[in-house]
């Protein structure tokens, strides 16, 4: 083991980040002050003895001096290479630094002890395995650098078993760093001191080996790039010169579609897909048909807008005023955007834009009667969010590939109507209107609507697949707004991926609104007149919405508008009337003829449906939102012996088991209701739903054929006011049904006063507007008996019951 000896006094001679090993011989510019002082010291402490002067040299590592130094001799004091004056110093010993100390010169002056490195003699045999393994790792550094001289001395160190020098010879290693060789300047037993030099040697090959494979991979890429260039060129001039030949221009930059497609910003699953597409082009032949087909994929490939994002609006306010002022009425699917948008904005602002690699996107189910604003409704929402808009019409759409695109192998194959819409947009987060989703239908070729289970279900959507693609499209981001007529058209799977918001019609206020601030308008600009040149005040537009159309929508009321519009057109070209003009109620009759949708209430009593026993008002709803629907009945002659029911309007098995439960109820309760029923045995009952063209179901119809029939067997008439909806039981319990607010709005528009509706019915209310509840008196109702006795007129005068022929 290593043992202290000598004490020295040496002038110390500081190395900024550098060390000195024993063994070193290192040239130092006397330029340096500190240098300059340490030798000067030591040739003044030298003077007059025999010997060179002696220095300790101490690594200083970030201002710090180490605890070991090396005793160094001045060699030899002269010119640099580059001219500087410098001293030649050799490292000798290890020296312990101690206390500082004084002596001659401006250097400072330390004490130390001389380290003793004891080496076992003779040399065991572990060590000699390490120093002939440290002489190999050596000479095959050495080799690798060319320095060929250098590998003479650490043979020679190594076979004469000096293992202290030949570990200190590690120290003109480049490759250690500081830390390092301060290690191995403070490591005195010379056998650890030789394990860590071949330790870091050890390790300095390993990492070389590794650089130099990553080296030659990175040349031999570099080459095959080289070499695909080459040959890729020579490929384009042999095609170059088979062009000329056969007379066709040169082909256009952009039929380069490697660089086209190493240009483009495509996903990284999309570019791969992508390049190996080129690499099948540029191995086809010119006439392979394949090469059309990979043509016309990148081409789509290439113009859809993979990394196009418009910017969304999050002005909440911004966006409610500009619903506002393009649509009037339609709260719900306002509010609806509404509460989107700021559920986007607070997403937004707290980094949740993207959560499971799916987007905020929105896909609802805008259900009415036609001509209430859902198709336009998907455009204001776009302008609302600032987005692109795109329509897909899906009216009369059979073939699955029109959703999911064709398979490339078919002859003229293309992409999907949904791949077609985000391309048109050129963004990947538009308003999609599917338009008309009820009026899919499905044959051999597949249901389109199977199809779109994929693309309106915001769990998949951001990984939709498109057959003609085949790669991921992401349409999480997308607003999805379907529209439809009949929601039970709409398959239950796909109903239960969208969120359904429900419009049901306008009021008679709303129409006049919307037909003031838009219709007229538009249909002013559409009839060539000027702004202030024809007006229609409040008076004539609530008497066209009322009784020149009757509809739950404004198209009828706009297509009244523009006749009215050409008519006054048309006698101002002709010289009979004078512009500006205002239509008042009392022109329209002159202008544009009679009402059509004349309220029952209005007519004369003698004229109205109701003036005889037997005809009930009933509510009903279909697809054009809901309607005022009349039930008759009458009783057959005894003497024709016709027993039984007979029903006509073709009517659904539902709408008739409600008429065979009306007369089983006034069968078994006719004494109860003072009803002569007894008759009814022997005697057949008629129930008939004119407009017997138009099919009809449901069971909302039951107090109304139950009214109808004791109406005729009692003789009271049915008010004239009053409609009716429900269902009956066989007990006479009054039964909740669907369509509220569609079928008090038909009311309304019908002009009638009073409706029942089922108690359990009561709580629909809420989502009819006011204004139609002030003009109307609802009676939630739960039994039969009450309906009869708000529904039949006082039995003061006896009207003798008709007999059918």
């Amino acid at each position: 083991m290593a043992s202290t000896s000598t004490t020295l006094t040496l002038p110390v001679l500081p190395l900024d980040d550098e060390v000195v090993l024993p063994g070193m011989v290192v040239p130092l510019d006397l330029n340096d002050p500190d240098v300059r002082a340490a030798v000067e010291a030591a040739q003044a402490a030298a003077r007059g003895l025999t010997g060179k002067p002696r220095v300790l040299l101490v690594p200083r590592i970030d201002g710090t001096y180490a605890a070991t130094g090396v005793l160094g001799t001045v060699e030899q004091v002269g010119r640099l290479a580059d001219g500087d004056p410098g001293a030649l110093i050799k490292g000798r010993r290890r020296v312990q630094i101690g206390a500082g100390t004084t002596g001659p010169g401006a250097a400072l002056w330390v004490e130390g002890i001389e380290v003793d490195e004891t080496v076992p003699d003779p040399l065991p045999g572990a060590v000699t395995e390490l120093a002939k393994e440290y002489k190999a790792l050596a000479t095959s550094w050495l080799k690798k650098r060319g320095a060929w001289q250098v590998v003479d001395r650490v043979q020679q160190l190594a076979d004469s078993g000096e293992i202290s020098a030949l570990a200190d010879n590690s120290g003109y290693s480049p490759f250690l760093t500081t830390d390092q060789k301060v290690q191995l300047l403070e490591t005195a037993d010379p056998v650890e001191r030789l394990k860590l030099a071949a330790k870091l040697l050890s390790d300095h090959l390993a990492e070389q080996d590794v650089a130099e494979s990553i080296a030659k991979d990175v040349q031999e890429g570099v080459d095959k790039q080289q070499r695909e260039f080459l040959l890729r060129r020579q490929l384009e001039a042999v095609r170059k010169e088979l062009r000329e030949l056969n007379g066709e221009s040169e082909g256009e930059e952009s039929d380069d579609y490697r660089a086209r497609v190493e240009a483009a910003d495509l996903p990284e699953h999309v570019r791969e897909a992508a390049l190996k597409e080129v690499d099948k082009l540029e191995r086809s032949s010119e006439q392979s048909p394949e090469g059309s087909w990979i043509r016309t994929w990148l081409d789509t490939v290439l113009e859809l807008p993979w990394n196009e994002r418009t910017e969304d609006q999050y002005d909440i306010q911004g966006a409610k005023d500009v619903l506002d002022a393009e649509h009037a009425g339609l709260e719900d699917v306002k509010e609806r955007i509404t509460e989107y948008l700021a559920v986007r904005k607070r997403r937004a602002d707290r980094g949740l834009g993207v959560v499971g690699g799916r987007r905020g996107g929105a896909v609802l189910a805008l259900v009415g009667p036609p001509g209430v604003g859902k198709t336009s409704l998907g455009e204001s929402v776009a302008h609302a969010m600032g987005r692109k808009f795109v329509r897909v019409a899906l009216g009369g759409v059979r073939d699955e590939a029109e959703i999911r695109g064709h398979r490339r192998t078919y002859v003229g194959a293309l992409p999907g109507r949904i791949v077609r819409a985000v391309k048109e947009a050129g963004s990947m987060n538009p308003v999609v209107l599917l338009d008309e989703i009820d009026k899919v239908g499905s044959d051999f070729r597949g249901d389109p609507a199977a199809a779109l289970l994929e693309v309106l279900d915001p769990a998949q959507n951001h990984t939709f697949r498109d057959h003609y693609l085949e790669v991921e499209l992401d349409l999480s981001d997308v607003v999805f707004l379907a529209t439809a007529n009949v929601l039970e058209a709409i398959p239950e799977a796909l109903l239960d991926r969208m969120e359904l918001v429900r419009l049901d019609g306008y009021t008679e206020d709303e129409k006049v609104v919307i037909a003031r601030d838009h219709l007229l308008p538009r249909q002013l600009e559409r009839a060539g007149l000027e702004p202030g040149e024809v007006a229609l005040d409040e008076g004539a537009l609530r008497k066209l919405a009322g009784e020149y159309t009757r509809e739950a929508g404004v198209r009828n009321l706009e297509r009244s508008v523009a006749r009215l519009l050409r008519k006054v057109a048309a006698q101002s070209e002709l010289g009979e009337r004078e512009l500006p003009f205002t239509v008042t109620e009392g022109d329209l009759r002159g202008l544009i003829g009679r009402p059509h949708h004349v309220p029952e209430s209005a007519q004369d009593p003698a004229e109205r449906r109701t003036s005889v026993p037997g005809v009930a008002t009933g509510l009903a709803v279909t697809g054009a939102g809901g309607d005022v629907l009349y039930v008759e009945a009458s009783l057959a002659d005894p003497e024709t012996g016709a027993a039984g029911l007979t029903l006509t309007g073709q009517l659904g098995d539902v709408m008739k088991e409600s008429a065979q439960i009306a007369l089983s109820f006034l069968r078994s309760h006719g004494a109860e209701l003072e009803l002569p029923v007894g008759d009814l045995k022997d005697r057949g009952a008629h129930i008939h739903f004119p407009a017997g063209a138009v099919p009809k179901d449901g069971p909302s119809a039951g107090i109304t054929m139950t009214t109808a029939l004791a109406s005729l067997l009692s003789g009271r008439l049915v008010r004239t006011d009053v409609a009716m909806t429900g269902e009956v039981s066989l007990t006479g319990r009054v039964l909740p049904i669907g369509g509220v607010k569609q079928k008090l709005l038909a009311a309304h528009r019908a002009g009638i006063s009073t409706v029942i509706i089922p108690k359990r019915n009561e709580a629909d209310l809420d989502d009819v507007p006011a204004e139609v509840l002030d003009k109307l008196e609802v009676h939630p109702v739960t039994d039969v008996r009450q309906v009869l006795e708000l529904a039949l007129a006082p039995a003061e005068v006896q009207v003798e019951v008709p007999v059918a022929a």
